[in-house]
């Protein structure tokens, strides 16, 4: 994936945010590695405010849990860089939301914090309707932290579009 100007993010989200208007549905987002960057990039937007409910920030494993109801035992097992922490987001934003589309990133956007099993820019995106199933995906992005961080926005819009 190239990595997206703010133009064509903005443009994603409009295009993004008409199917949510036009199927009535509102949306919320819970972050980790992008830091409310997908929010601020859809209410960025005029009218947003009829089909965006919330955006929850969750960086540490105590906000993940307290704010997303992830299982203590997922984060020691799998760490929060994983397709099981991912799912538990995503479903929990829509526990705590009053939205019907939910959308989670965790990952690692660098510079630091990579393994040799995840390295830097390792990112997790789950998306979910309610009363629906969770669709997970692993991506790997490059560059450096802007760059990543701008690839996982683009990548939690455009699996939104594709909902």
């Amino acid at each position: 994936m190239t990595v997206p100007s703010d133009e064509e993010l903005h443009a994603l989200a409009a295009r993004v945010g008409e199917r949510l208007r036009e199927a009535r549905h509102r949306l919320v987002t819970a972050e980790s590695c992008t830091g409310g960057w997908i929010a601020k990039t859809v209410t960025d937007l005029p009218g947003s405010s009829d089909w965006f409910d919330c955006g929850m920030v969750a960086y540490s494993y105590e906000a993940k849990q307290a704010m997303l109801g992830v299982n203590p035992h997922t984060l020691e097992q799998e760490g929060a860089v994983s397709r099981e922490t991912v799912v538990e987001m995503v479903s929990g934003a829509l526990v705590h939301s009053g939205a019907s589309v939910a959308v989670a990133v965790t990952g690692i956007a660098g510079p630091g914090g990579g393994t040799e099993d995840k390295p830097v820019g390792t990112v997790w995106i789950a998306w979910k309707g309610r009363g629906g199933y969770p669709r997970a995906e692993l991506f790997q992005f490059a560059g450096n932290r802007e760059a990543v961080r701008r690839q996982t926005v683009a990548a939690a819009l455009l699996g939104l579009d594709a909902l």
